[in-house]
């Protein structure tokens, strides 16, 4: 198995991003004008280590971002690129139909860029920098998304929907600061949706059925896919299990939250860890939440064994959103309480909005499941360092 881990330097006056060393990251706060967040200092040891692993590259005294590509030996796609493309084809049409019946969305068109003074894009995992640009005819300034998950529910009020349905929407966004690897573009694409609840649906119950409609939705997807194309080998099991990260960490305390998941995907092949966002015993959370969109105690990860890669392949981030009690208390927990006097925080605070559950669904994520692909890169048309193409390129992965 050949693998590549190369590191780049900061960006001048901007914040470092989490570099995944195998190292124990020290994490800091921090505000600035972007936002607020947990980062991740990176210091030299944390280098040795990586170049320990081979084929690093240290341009800066600090270590910050990892790139990291895998092609397992032996490796052959199971589709030629026309093939490839058809079947992308059919796995986005008749997954949008089948989610749609699941869950009762209606498909809206959705924008590419915000206005930041809204105070509606995401943070995500509170340290990406969106993409910003002006707009000279219109003496503004806007934002490429990162998701439209505060978007969305603002979009449910103005549209009108009630209780029961809801939206989903194509989600396209350039996340700059995201880490490159088999599973990571700077591009996204996924569907994004929405849906109205009432107080009584704001429950474990409630969020875990939503799991398995989602669940099926996707199994139903490989069986067309498989009577399509009859090559495809991929087996998905229909029952998830489901465990909050505590159980996880209280489970391998030794174990890193991507070991974590890991053991239990490929231990039950379909997981739900519920309950991302919040500290847990050890002092730190499974991963990253901004404080505005899931409340931390009715969300999760939804995971599925990808052999392929023999891993955990996150296909959706998801829950029941913040109402106005929960913002008020993520947002302190946070350090982030001058967000309540955004436009759409305030609304949300005086009970202005609707309940809503919702998530993001990867298209090229779902895409490389179903496929068996290895590499996110052979789904979706993106930008890749030098060394990855021609690693990808050597072993017979095609980049599109």
């Amino acid at each position: 198995m050949d693998s590549l881990i190369f590191v780049s330097k900061a960006p001048e006056n901007n914040p470092p991003i989490p570099c995944r060393t195998g190292t124990e990251n020290r994490s800091a706060r921090f505000t600035n004008r972007r936002g607020c967040g947990t980062i991740t200092e990176t210091p030299l040891r944390a280098a040795a280590f990586c170049r320990g692993a081979g084929g690093v590259r240290i341009l800066q005294k600090r270590v910050v971002v990892m790139y990291r590509v895998t092609v397992p030996e032996g490796y052959a796609p199971s589709l030629g690129l026309y093939e490839t493309q058809k079947a992308i084809g059919l796995i986005k049409n008749v997954f949008l139909v089948k989610i749609c019946a699941a869950l009762h969305l209606k498909r809206v068109t959705a924008p590419l860029f915000v206005d930041p003074a809204t105070g509606l894009n995401d943070d995500l995992n509170g340290v990406e920098r969106p993409v910003s640009f002006d707009i000279p005819a219109a003496a503004l300034n806007a934002q490429v998304v990162h998701s439209l998950a505060k978007w969305k529910r603002l979009a449910l009020h103005n549209y009108g929907f009630f209780v029961g349905n809801g939206l989903v929407a194509d989600m396209n966004a350039i996340r700059r600061d995201e880490e490159l690897d088999n599973l990571h573009s700077i591009y996204v694409d996924q569907w994004d949706w929405e849906k109205v609840i009432d107080r009584e649906m704001r429950t474990t119950e409630f969020l875990e059925d939503t799991v398995r409609r989602i669940v099926s939705a996707i199994c139903g997807t490989l069986d067309e896919l498989k009577w399509q194309f009859s090559g495809l080998s991929t087996e998905l099991c229909r029952d998830v299990f489901f465990i909050t990260a505590q159980e996880l960490e209280d489970r391998y305390p030794d174990l890193t939250p991507k070991q974590r998941e890991n053991v239990i995907a490929r231990e039950h092949r379909t997981v739900f860890i519920e309950q991302i966002g919040g500290a847990l015993k050890s002092g730190r959370p499974h991963d990253g939440r901004a404080p505005d969109y899931d409340d931390w105690q009715l969300n999760g990860d939804l995971l599925f064994w990808h052999e392929p890669l023999s891993t955990a392949l996150e296909i959706s981030s998801m829950g029941i959103r913040v109402d106005a009690e929960s913002l008020r208390s993520q947002l302190i927990t946070a350090g982030c309480e001058a967000r309540a006097e955004l436009p759409f925080h305030k609304m949300l605070l005086n009970d202005e909005l609707p309940l809503t559950i919702g998530g993001g669904i990867g298209q090229s994520r779902l895409c490389m499941l179903l496929l068996g692909k290895v590499h996110i890169g052979e789904v979706q048309a993106s930008l890749w360092d030098e060394e990855t193409r021609r690693i990808c390129a050597e072993k017979g992965v095609v980049l599109l």
